[in-house]
């Protein structure tokens, strides 16, 4: 039986301090494949990639410790009852509940405090306050639940979040100011507290005067009634319940939308096999060349393809989804984006002046050479007075840039390596250079379906690769960038950033090429280190994958004629690739690829 990996040891303890937190033996801890999000006692967050490192740990112990609080200090049946209807007091509502319950626990454990502050970072970096420019722009039930969490634990409004708080901030203190401070003398007792709220709401102007039930005689009844609601609320794992920052968009449907969100991701897990051949031009034809194939003695081979897709970015999402996601990517990168253009105009400076046209001198027919005008007076009968303009020969070019899309590239380095490769692909357009934009992860964690067939058929030895491929298409080489700009967002999905088989789709990025017609074809791979995929690599030999991409490598640069360049981004991949460069900040990745791209023109 293989041995637990560090992610398993991770999860198991995440589980046990989830139970002690809320004193509930039935937790358990899952993975989550998009939001973070709560389903009864099962918790899903997210998943911190490879390595562990303490920033997404934290993340997703905060996501964790804010359900197991929930459980432990949240009666649902009596926030329902009283809950207003209008969308907008709604969310507030929800919002001020979820302060409640996370202040009990940062108040008391100064660990739970750190992970929720982690955890609530990463939803304010999703949340529309973080590129708001003016008040009415700022969602005001993540404004209040932020000044009120300030208020009650004394923590300070997270940096991405100042500036919207403060264009809201005058306007809530002077309509609740009151309410605000009288909610820290109720914070354990939920019924006080929701009657509180309620009146803030309507101090807001949020909601109407509304009758609220007040403890009596029939208390204790109600009471029982109510854990009888919680427990059957508990015991039904489709009503999921969503981040704060979700909370606006939900009404009285939405047990039903939650329902449909979650039919939306097991949809996405079971796609149909038959995508890779209905996408146009995802099977190249390749030339008919002894070296298009791949030596006989690669011992490398795959358990089944049968799940592999090759899929387009927009397939993957809506576009609603897909706007949003660029949107945030844009917001992300508002200081670096003139950087990066800046070095785009200079690639293109050099591109051009490669592409433009020379004279030859001192001929005897063609232009009148306005140099030689002292010669024709001095000697009207002189030849060789004359210029003939010609045409600097530029080989037609595609540029194809492959990206890394495993969770290890989560955060900064995926963000700008997508803003990266959106600038040049504008430059390269306006030089008339043809470019693509490819990504590659697995479909799942830990094998998927493939892991789940090779255990159907027995556990067969020495399996090979045992994961589903995902191959994205973000932009086709004859497609304009003005259509494919959106689709680079994608890679901003939480859900999408999973393991890398990098040899088996620098291969497939390499066939692309080779069914192209241009005279000059160059790769460009942007990655953060050496394939990785836990179900390979747990039942083949150490080293498979890092082996077959070598052998790929050393197959591309010493017979294709495709120009391979790589740039590692945190690692050195100089010890892969003959041509690479390594660097250590990604704000430096704009700047690299140009100058990359620029000597691999200049050599051709």
């Amino acid at each position: 039986m293989a041995e637990d990996t560090p992610l398993d040891r991770f999860k198991t303890a995440l589980t046990g301090a989830s139970r002690a937190i809320a004193e509930r033996g039935d937790i358990e801890v899952n993975w989550s494949p998009d939001n973070p999000s709560q389903s009864g006692t099962i918790f899903r967050v997210p998943m911190p990639g490879r390595g562990i490192p303490r920033a997404a740990a934290m993340e997703a112990r905060g996501f964790a410790d804010s359900y197991a609080l929930r459980l432990k200090h949240h009666n649902e049946a009596l926030h329902r009852k009283n809950a207003p209807q209008e969308p907008v007091a709604r969310a507030a509502y929800d919002a001020v509940e979820t302060v409640r319950f996370e202040a009990l626990g940062a108040n008391d454990y100064a660990g739970m405090r750190e992970n929720l502050g982690a955890a609530l970072d990463m939803r304010m970096a999703t949340d529309a306050i973080s590129r708001a420019e003016r008040a009415e722009q700022v969602p005001l039930h993540t404004a209040l639940a932020l000044i009120l969490r300030e208020k009650l634990t004394g923590q300070p409004i997270p940096d991405m979040a100042k500036g919207g708080v403060e264009l809201r901030r005058a306007f809530i203190e002077e309509k609740a100011g009151g309410d605000i401070a009288a909610l820290a003398d109720k914070l354990g007792d939920q019924k006080a507290f929701q009657s509180l709220a309620l009146d803030m709401l309507r101090h807001l102007e949020l909601t109407q005067p509304e009758a609220v039930d007040e403890p009596g005689e029939d208390e204790d009844n109600d009471e029982a009634e109510q854990d009888k609601e919680e427990q059957q609320d508990e015991d039904q794992p489709g009503q999921e319940q969503q981040p704060v920052e979700m909370a606006a968009d939900r009404s009285q449907g939405d047990e039903q939308g939650d329902s449909d969100q979650q039919s939306e991701i097991e949809d996405q897990g079971e796609m149909d096999d038959e995508g890779e051949d209905s996408e146009e031009g995802m099977l190249p034809t390749r030339p008919n060349r002894p070296w298009t194939e791949l030596p006989n003695d690669f011992d490398y081979k795959v358990f089944t393809e049968k799940f592999d897709e090759v899929v387009a970015a927009q397939d993957l999402c809506d576009d609603d989804e897909l706007t949003r996601l660029r949107t945030y990517l844009d917001a992300q990168l508002k200081g670096l984006q003139g950087i990066v253009t800046r070095l785009a105009n200079r690639l293109q400076r050099r591109l051009m002046a490669q592409q433009n046209r020379s004279w030859d001198f001192d001929q005897e027919e063609g232009i009148l050479d306005a140099a030689r005008l002292s010669r024709i007076v001095v000697a009207p009968g002189s030849s060789l007075s004359y210029k003939v303009e010609r045409d600097v020969e530029f080989k037609d070019t595609i540029v194809t840039l492959l990206i890394d899309n495993s969770g290890s590239m989560r955060g900064r380095p995926i963000s700008i390596a997508a803003i990266s490769a959106d600038v040049l692909a504008r430059t390269l357009e306006r030089c008339g250079v043809k470019t693509e934009i490819l990504g590659f992860t697995t479909r799942a964690w830990k094998g998927g379906q493939s892991r789940e067939a090779w255990l159907a058929a027995g556990k067969p030895a020495h399996p090979g690769r045992l994961n589903d491929l995902r191959h994205i298409v973000y932009k086709k080489a004859d497609e304009p960038w003005r259509r494919a700009r959106k689709n680079l967002g994608l890679m901003m999905r939480e859900g999408l950033l999973k393991e890398n088989i990098d040899g088996e789709a620098l291969k497939w990025a390499h066939d692309r090429l080779l069914s192209r017609p241009e005279d000059r074809r160059i790769l460009m791979v942007i990655s953060d280190g050496a394939p990785v995929d836990d179900s390979t690599l747990s039942v083949n030999a150490a080293g498979y994958l890092e082996g077959h991409l070598r052998r790929v490598i050393g197959w591309i640069e010493n017979k294709s004629p495709v120009q391979l360049v790589a740039i590692g981004i945190g690692h050195d991949v100089t010890r892969y690739y003959r041509r690479a460069v390594t660097i250590m900040d990604v704000e430096q990745l704009g700047g690299t690829m140009i100058e990359q791209l620029a000597g691999l023109f200049e050599d051709g």
